[in-house]
């Protein structure tokens, strides 16, 4: 039979029997709320929308996008007209779809 102890289990003590705090009570942060509630600027937690002015793609972005998605189709349907150099080869349909992809990466970045 195991002894009783006088704590509960996981090291917790039982109601009634307790010491206080184990460490100071911290300052209490400023407050701007009710409660415990403290507003996200004071929090520190925080951070301002990026303004629009800085959100802006540059004016060469558009249309490199629109170049590689048309230069991936023309090599895609080039290849199958066998006008490229070589004959029918699986490498131009990679490369047109990597063009295309890339294409499409590009265009999830737009601002």
């Amino acid at each position: 039979m195991a002894p009783k102890t006088t704590s509960g289990p996981g090291r917790a003590q039982r109601k009634g029997r307790s010491e206080g705090r184990a460490t100071a009570k911290a300052a209490a942060p400023p407050t701007g709320g009710v409660g415990r509630y403290t507003p996200p600027e004071q929090s520190g937690r925080y951070t301002r929308p990026v303004p629009k002015e800085i959100r802006r793609s540059a004016r060469w972005f558009g249309p490199s996008i629109l170049f590689l998605m048309i230069f991936g189709v023309l090599m895609i349907l080039l290849n199958y007209l066998t006008v490229l150099p070589g004959s029918v080869t699986i490498w131009y349909l990679v490369a047109g779809l990597v063009v295309i992809f890339v294409a499409f990466m590009m265009a999830t970045r737009y601002h």
